[in-house]
């Protein structure tokens, strides 16, 4: 720990910190967006005619590259990364740990006059093969079976990574076991985007639309906090788990309410612009910046994209984030919950459909009730959510997320939806009859002339629903920070796409004696009751709603133990391989491998608490209880009156002895454990492990309050939490 703190030699240095130039530089947004990007425009320009018709036939069209065009493409793409300072290429890989991987191999290779070359080959491109046996299985592959492959993405484009010595070309990947089991995040998500693409066309036809391709559309807004690096040092629960494990609450937290889109502090804009710059030359359209409610909280948030993409944006946003804060003494922290007591992080996810000719199928334009199109998809959406509530909340269950989702700051873990009195009065009429009409937004006026008077939308907005509508699109809010976006648009592509397809044949077998439109209302009125339980437009945080939501049937999994197993219920197996997106092998690895996750973050924090505890914590009370207790010695001897002091010690002393008394029951309530299986496993660290933490936790909390200040070992909340 001494080394790594030497790495700033105080708290001054790490804040005075500022890279580069003083002086303003300004920003070519147009300049430099996309500049590390090898584009469709550019790879275009670098092909010959009939590779570009061909390569534009598997990316719209998933037609099998054939290995002269993979050859083409291989020369433009080394062509392009050379030119930009790349000597090495990777294939950049999302495996089942939530994070990225990559494997980098040098374009050089010997010739035969003793020179060398750099050479990339269509089958460079294609496929790559690194070690499966390290990555996350959930028993897929045996550990002593290592072969693995990943397979370019031509969806997804190829881009670059700089770095002070140079520079070096990703390439978007799936990554396959040697049998060809999904052992990645992008697999699913492009099989899920296939089956949403196919339900929705089918459907758009009934209304007399013909589509090239349906897409998913995402954009991910990012929360995180920002902290001086050398706390991260000094911390060793931050260091090991991204989170403080102990910490009183601060006199000052975010109860002025003075943080929220606040005036950004100038160190943290710095590092703002810096990694937006970066984010741009990637192609990443980032378009929102701000202060998030808790003290050294922000938010930065994109412009829609097609999800396989915007899914990669998203691994590169973070990657960015974290490298650039280290330029300006920073960590960037993403845990949902890094501290207690404070607002945690989220990234909401913003879900659309749209066709690749430019409409929106969510947009219900000024009259709502008259567009048929928006009024099937719109019901398809609410129907997979409510049939599929069990699946959505397993997408976004894992150990840093339970801190977060049901506390008044996050959606609850109860999956509703909210549509706003609008479409809520639009689902009314369409049930009782049929809709006639639409409420509208009207003006509103701010009782001045001066200021002008603002068009106000039909309908309010919901901070408390884990899914509502705001729009022209969904916004699943229940995510957490730290998690890849993939699973959660997984499972919105696959449910959508069974509940588009019911409603498509709905509609075919209604049409059949009457009009689209009486058709359309019969289909409409049926599947919007079956849906009805689950939409909700109250408040998701009052204890009222979760009596409600037990009545409507709805499912409250508060724990990430709790939720995973919903994942390989029979008919979620089945839906899953009904639409190609996931065999059954695949779900059971995925439950397995989640479950794992769980216990391994648990564990590691429980760990971690108990060294703080035992080497940091109690050797810094007693040498405190030793002071107190020769002030109280001192006083005796003098007569003096020392009942404060004394009072004081014995306030110490009792609660250093309720730690140690923690830390006894911790290590018999481990010695004690026996479960059967991983998902119990899980179920017993949180019914068991995680209480006795809270105990431990509550001592050394409580002594933060009373040992000096001078003895106290580590950052406290107050010295990390106000960035200057």
């Amino acid at each position: 720990m001494a080394k790594a703190i030497q790495r700033y030699d105080n708290l001054a240095a790490a804040r005075n910190f500022r890279p580069g130039k003083t002086e303003r530089s300004t920003m070519d947004i147009p300049e430099i967006f996309g500049q590390n990007t090898l584009t469709l425009d550019k790879l275009e320009e670098r092909l010959p005619k009939s590779a570009w018709k061909d390569l534009q036939k598997t990316i719209d069209e998933g037609q099998t590259l054939n290995i002269d065009v993979a050859d083409a493409v291989a020369l433009a793409m080394k062509d392009w990364a050379t030119e930009k300072g790349a000597t090495h290429y990777t294939h950049w890989f999302q495996p089942l740990t939530g994070s990225t991987a990559e494997k980098h191999d040098s374009f050089i290779t010997p010739n035969q006059g003793g020179g060398a070359m750099a050479v990339f080959s269509g089958k460079d491109l294609i496929q790559g093969e690194p070690d499966a046996s390290s990555f996350p299985s959930g028993g897929l592959r045996p550990t002593f079976e290592a072969r693995g492959y990943t397979a370019w993405d031509p969806t997804s484009p190829a881009f670059i990574v700089e770095n002070q010595k140079g520079t070096y070309l990703c390439i978007p990947t799936a990554f396959a076991s040697w049998k060809g089991e999904a052992l990645d995040h992008k697999t699913p998500l492009l099989r899920s985007n296939d089956a949403l693409n196919k339900a929705a066309k089918e459907a758009l036809k009934l209304f007399g639309v013909e589509s090239k391709r349906v897409n998913s559309t995402v954009g991910c807004e990012q929360e995180y906090f920002l902290i001086d690096q050398e706390f991260v040092y000094r911390r060793p629960d931050i260091l090991t788990s991204g989170r403080t494990l102990v910490g009183a609450k601060p006199p000052r937290g975010q109860e002025l309410d003075d943080h929220y889109f606040g005036s950004i502090p100038e160190r943290v804009l710095s590092f703002m612009l810096d990694a937006e710059k970066e984010l741009y030359k990637l192609g990443v359209p980032v378009k929102t910046r701000h202060n998030e409610v808790a003290p050294s909280q922000y938010e930065l948030a994109p412009i829609f994209e097609l999800a396989n993409v915007a899914a990669d944006h998203q691994q590169l946003t973070m990657m960015v984030l974290k490298k650039v804060a280290k330029k300006y003494g920073l960590e960037c922290l993403m845990h949902e919950k890094p501290f207690d007591g404070l607002n945690g992080s989220g990234k909401h996810l913003n879900w659309s459909l749209s066709t690749a000719e430019g409409d929106n199928l969510l947009e219900p334009g000024e009259s709502p009730h008259e567009n048929m199109k928006f009024l099937f998809f719109f019901t398809a959406v609410m129907l997979g959510v409510y049939r599929h509530q069990d699946l959505l909340r397993v997408s976004v269950a894992h150990a840093g997320n339970d801190h977060r989702l049901g506390a008044n700051e996050a959606p609850p873990a109860i999956i509703s939806s909210f549509i706003g009195d609008q479409l809520a009065d639009i689902v009314e009429q369409l049930i009782n009859g049929g809709a006639k009409s639409s409420k509208q937004g009207g003006l509103l006026g701010l009782g001045t002339p001066v200021l002008p008077n603002l068009p106000k939308h039909a309908g309010d907005r919901n901070r408390t629903s884990p899914f509502a509508f705001t729009g022209n699109k969904f916004e699943f809010r229940a995510l957490g920070s730290n998690q890849s976006p993939s699973f959660p648009i997984v499972v919105l592509n696959t449910v959508i796409a069974e509940a588009i397809e019911d409603m498509t044949k709905d509609l075919k077998k209604a049409k059949k004696g009457d009009s689209i439109e009486k058709a359309l209302a019969s289909v409409l009125r049926a599947r919007l009751n079956e849906c009805k339980p689950g939409i909700f437009n109250g408040d998701g945080y009052s204890d009222d709603w979760q009596k409600e939501a037990k009545k409507r049937g709805l499912l409250n999994l508060k724990t990430t133990p709790e939720a995973i197993p919903y994942l390989t219920k029979k008919e979620n197996v089945k839906l899953f391989k009904k639409y190609k997106v996931l065999n059954e092998k695949e779900m059971h690895s995925r439950k397995e491998i989640w479950t794992e996750q769980y216990i391994t973050s648990r564990t590691i924090e429980v760990d971690t608490i108990e060294s703080i505890a035992k080497t940091m914590i109690y050797p810094a009370t007693v040498r405190y209880i030793g002071e107190l207790a020769k002030a109280v010695e001192k006083a005796d001897a003098l007569g003096l009156d020392n009942s404060g002091s004394r009072n004081m010690l014995t306030k110490v002393n009792n609660e250093l002895n309720k730690l140690g008394s923690a830390l006894d029951n911790l290590a018999d309530v481990q010695s004690k454990l026996k479960y059967k299986d991983t998902a119990e496993h899980a179920v017993k660290v949180e019914s068991e492990v995680l209480p006795v933490m809270k105990d431990i936790r509550d001592s050394i909390d409580f002594l933060e309050r009373y040992v000096a200040d001078d003895y106290w070992p580590l950052p406290v909340y107050r010295e990390m939490l106000f960035i200057k």
